[in-house]
This record gives structure tokens, C-alpha cells and sequence, in this order.
């Protein structure tokens, strides 16, 4: 059962109180700005241990004042050798607790140890056979031979004193390291990425047999736990929640109900940019299927007339997440008064979204700015609500277990991610009412293609996107001159790493001839074959 966890991505807290409600056993992340740090504590997470991200600045003491089973230091997109690389406090070495280097976290560890980085003298990217040279402890139940991805064009050519050799690539010499007297460990590739078949055994040796943790850190712990944290940060206040009608915020509207009851209500803006049929389903499942009332908008035309003229994708985004706020502010007067705004914001949001993030003393950057999200950067700055985000630090894969765990039926925790932008953002360009119906039309035959063949719950998105181009086609003898559909279907875990779907031929076929004979305007559909990296799902 995968958990969810409470990530800090700059200082450590400075009390334990939550802490103290999870029984103090931590496997604490240090990120040195790597875009996978996430997913190092999503790993520890699928071992139903609890797990924090902090920033690398995090100090000795903080650490010491939070006591965790173990320390893993990130990767990160610097050298060691820099002259204003990030670093760790080197007294972290002097806790006494296990402490597990990954990338650059591994050169880290070697350099601040007294033993030598240097930049290769050939790099290694992507797949490569571990060869293992010691198997205790780290390497206890990894196979030897087994792949893992590497992403380095730094190697550590000497070890500090007491470590040893534990596997070595054809391109690594050092590819694991340990120094087993002290609980110290370093590798030099990424576990936590699924390309590595033996990462998870390995995350799971450093947390259960290094670092002593045991499965105590479940989904129905959250559930209690956010409850409790909804309850004390509301009090006797109402809330307005911004009900989509996907996983996330049906999933958060069942937690709020669940933990203050009427003082909750849900408003549904339709802003024009939904799928087909989907706004008036949504309004007669919550209210009469699942008796929560739901105030119903009709904002079509203020937000299709905000977008008029609008191409770029993160002015799209701005722009939404704007007029949203100003449409519940009006909700707020005409239905409250609120104090508290609920979103259903997920923690690969805040990730996608994070600015730059400049170390004052190094001048090093730490994470760079992808896209923003409405829920996260299109907040406005004289926002009149206080925010309520339960739902902030979870992966999607939780947000469905923690929507089961509270009676949210299987058609909706299924369903697929849907952005928060709708249709605009895979409309690219300007955004206009007949783009708009043609991309609802293309998209609902998608849905209904794979819904039919069974595919649906194979893929983890699955949709299209309209081009703000046109090209020739001849239908009937006639000369056509219409958009192109795009057809994105991707397979992932969670959505911060994708694949495209291998669909069946068959099917492809089917959908393209569909839109073209179905759908007014378009006269060509086409397949998306990105990876993410380096693409996005979405197209904007």
C-alpha cells in the first residue's frame, strides 16, 4: 500500500508536532536540486515508511532535533568540485545515522570525506549493468548484473578512508560505495527511477536492514492525520471548495465533508473548458448520488472572453487561475462568508511549478521553474482566502488510495488526470469557442474508443490536442483545409516520469477515422511518440 508524506522543501520545521503524531521514524531526503528527489521519497513512501524532503541547507542540529532512521542525499545538476556548489553540513557525518548518497549526493559525500571527484573522462547516460563486488548490506537482494540508470559526467576517483568498493558499471569504476563501520553508502546511479530494475530492492535494504524502519506509515494514517489537521486549522470557519470532478478534488471534497461536515461548500465553476457531457454528470453525481450539495456556475463566457487574443501557455494558465479566484471571490459574497479556499493541489503540481530557487550564500540554483499550474502559480497576490491544500504533498497513485480509503466510488478514483486549465491548454494557441468544440468532440471520441476496447485503465492519460495550424486533405474529391488532431496516450507510475502507450494499430485507426469522418474542421490526426523526459504529457 503506497503512503503519503509530509514533503518540506526548505528549512526543517521548526517543532516535531507532527513529527510526534507519526512516531518519530523519518527517512529524511536532502535536495541538492534534483528534478527525481521526489521520487526517492515516493519510494521510501511505497515501503510504508514515512519519509520528509528538505532542503540541503537543512543544519546537523535540525536534523538531530527531528532524529531520523536514516539521511538520503539527493542528486543534483551540480559538480562537486564547483566553486559554489551546493554542500551539506559536514556534520551531518557525526549524527551516527545512516546515510545513503545518490549522484551527486554520493560525490558529495566522497568530497566532504576527504576522498577526490573528478569530471570523467566519459560520461554515463541511461542504462548500464551493475556489477556487484560486495552484496552485504546495500546490495543484499540486488542481482548482480541487473540494470540501473546512471546520469553522470562526474566519477569519484578515490574513496575517503574506510569505504569500500560495492559494484562498479563498465564506465564506473565506483559505482557503489560503503564505509559499513559508519553506515555510510554511495551510488553512483539513480534507484528511485523505474528504468533501475533492482532501485526499489535497494531502497528497500537501505530502509529496513540499514536503517531499522518499520511499516507503520499507512493511508488510513493520513486520513486520520489530515482530518485532524483540517479540524484544527478551520476550526468553526467555512470553506469554499473548487470542485472539478476528478480524482483530486472529489477526493479532497469526501476528506473536508468527512471532517467538517456542512461548514463545507462545494462550487463548481464551468469555465468552458470541460469535456464533453462531463459538467452536467458531475452536478447530478455529487448531489444525488453522493449528497453533497454542489453550487453550479455558468462562467463560459468570462473565461473564454479572457482568453481572447491569449497564446501563450503560462499567460493562459495566469489567466485561469486569476479569473478562478475572482469567480469564487464572487461565489464567496454571494454564498458566504468563507475564510478558507480548498484546493486540490498534488505535490507533482508544486514540483512542475517551483520558480528558481537561488541559494543566497552559493548563487547556485537548486530547481527550475518546468510550467506552472493554475492551483500553485495563477494565485493572484491580494488573494482573500486562506488556502487549504490537504491534499499538497501526495502523488496521485496516493490521492486514489486515500479516495478508496474514504468510499470514493471506482468510476472517479480511476479516473484519468484532467489539468486544471481543461481544454485551453491543449488547445495551443488562442483559444476560441469552435476550437473548443471541435477539440470536445475529437476528445470524446478518444474516450469512448478506449473505453470500448477495455484500454482505459492500461494508460495513465489519454487525450487530444488541436494545433494552431492548418494543412491540405482532399474528402469527397474536395480539397479540404482543416486542423490536425494530436493523439497523446502515455503509461506512468505517477506522472512525474511517462512513456508513450504502445496502442494497438488497430485502434489508432479506428480513432483517426472517427474524428476525421465525425469531427467538423479536422482533416488530419497524428501520434504523439515523446517520452517524458524530454516532453511533458500536456502540450502546454
Amino acid at each position: 500500500m503506497n503512503t503519503a508524506v509530509t514533503l518540506l522543501t526548505q528549512e526543517a520545521p521548526q517543532n516535531s508536532e507532527s513529527v510526534g503524531r507519526l512516531k518519530t521514524q523519518i527517512i529524511v531526503i536532502l535536495d541538492f536540486g534534483s528534478q527525481y528527489s521526489e521520487l526517492i521519497a515516493r519510494r521510501i513512501r511505497e515501503t510504508q515508511v514515512y519519509s520528509e524532503v528538505l532542503s540541503y541547507r537543512t543544519t546537523a542540529e535540525q536534523l538531530r532535533q527531528l532524529n531520523p532512521k536514516g539521511i538520503i542525499l539527493s542528486g543534483g545538476p551540480s559538480s562537486v568540485y564547483d566553486e559554489r556548489a551546493p554542500q551539506c553540513d559536514p556534520k551531518i557525518w557525526e549524527l551516527g545515522i545512516p546515510v545513503l548518497g545518490v549522484c551527486y549526493g554520493m560525490q558529495l559525500m566522497v568530497q566532504q570525506l576527504g576522498g577526490v571527484v573528478s569530471q570523467a573522462k566519459r560520461g554515463e547516460y541511461g542504462k548500464a549493468s551493475l556489477h556487484i563486488d560486495d552484496s552485504t548490506d546495500l546490495l543484499m537482494n540486488v542481482e548482480n548484473g541487473t540494470t540501473m540508470w546512471m546520469s553522470h559526467g562526474d566519477s569519484v576517483t578515490e574513496m575517503p578512508a574506510g569505504f569500500e568498493l560495492l559494484a562498479h558499471t563498465e564506465n564506473t569504476p565506483c559505482a557503489a560505495i560503503a564505509n559499513h563501520q559508519n553506515k555510510h553508502y554511495g551510488v553512483q546511479f539513480h534507484p528511485e527511477v523505474v528504468h533501475s530494475l533492482g532501485g526499489f530492492e535497494l531502497i528497500r535494504s537501505f530502509v529496513y536492514d540499514i536503517c531499522h524502519c518499520e511499516p507503520t506509515w499507512t493511508t488510513e494514517a493520513f486520513v486520520e492525520d489530515a482530518i485532524r489537521d483540517i479540524r484544527a486549522k478551520v476550526g468553526d470557519k467555512r470553506v469554499l471548495l473548487a470542485l472539478s470532478g476528478g480524482v483530486d478534488s472529489s477526493t479532497l471534497a469526501f476528506l473536508l465533508y468527512k471532517a467538517i461536515g456542512e461548514q463545507l461548500t462545494c462550487v463548481f465553476i464551468d469555465q468552458g473548458f470541460m469535456r464533453k457531457l462531463e459538467p452536467e454528470r458531475l452536478v447530478k453525481l455529487f448531489c444525488e448520488q453522493f449528497h453533497i450539495p454542489v453550487e453550479y456556475v455558468n462562467a463560459r463566457d468570462r473565461f473564454i472572453g479572457a482568453l481572447a487574443g491569449i497564446s501563450d501557455p503560462e499567460e493562459k494558465r495566469r489567466i485561469i487561475g486569476h479569473e478562478f479566484i475572482r469567480e469564487f471571490e464572487d461565489a464567496s459574497r454571494r454564498l458566504g462568508p468563507f475564510d478558507y479556499l480548498a484546493q486540490g493541489t498534488l505535490y507533482p503540481d508544486v514540483i512542475e511549478s517551483a520558480d528558481t530557487n537561488v541559494d543566497p550564500k552559493s548563487g547556485e540554483r537548486v530547481a527550475v521553474k518546468i510550467k506552472s499550474h493554475h492551483n500553485v502559480g495563477g494565485l493572484p497576490k491580494d488573494l482573500r482566502f486562506k488556502l487549504v491544500e490537504p491534499l499538497r504533498k501526495l502523488f496521485k497513485d496516493e490521492v486514489r488510495k486515500v479516495g478508496r480509503s474514504i468510499g470514493l466510488p471506482e468510476e472517479i478514483v480511476q479516473r484519468h488526470p484532467f489539468p486544471g486549465p481543461g481544454l485551453a491548454i491543449r488547445i495551443l494557441g488562442e483559444v476560441d469557442a469552435q476550437k473548443l468544440d471541435i477539440l470536445r468532440d475529437a476528445d470524446l471520441i478518444v474516450r469512448q474508443e478506449i473505453n470500448q476496447k477495455g484500454l482505459y485503465h492500461d494508460y495513465w492519460q489519454a487525450f487530444a490536442v488541436l494545433l494552431p495550424i492548418r494543412s491540405v486533405g482532399v474528402m469527397g474529391d474536395q480539397r479540404t483545409y482543416a486542423y490536425p488532431i494530436v493523439l497523446r496516450i502515455v503509461t506512468s507510475e505517477d506522472g512525474m516520469t511517462a512513456d508513450w502507450a504502445r496502442v494497438p494499430y488497430d485502434v489508432l485507426e479506428t480513432i483517426s477515422n472517427r474524428i476525421v469522418n465525425e469531427v467538423k474542421g479536422v482533416n488530419r490526426v497524428v501520434y504523439d511518440i515523446t517520452s517524458k523526459p524530454p516532453g511533458t504529457i500536456e502540450w502546454e
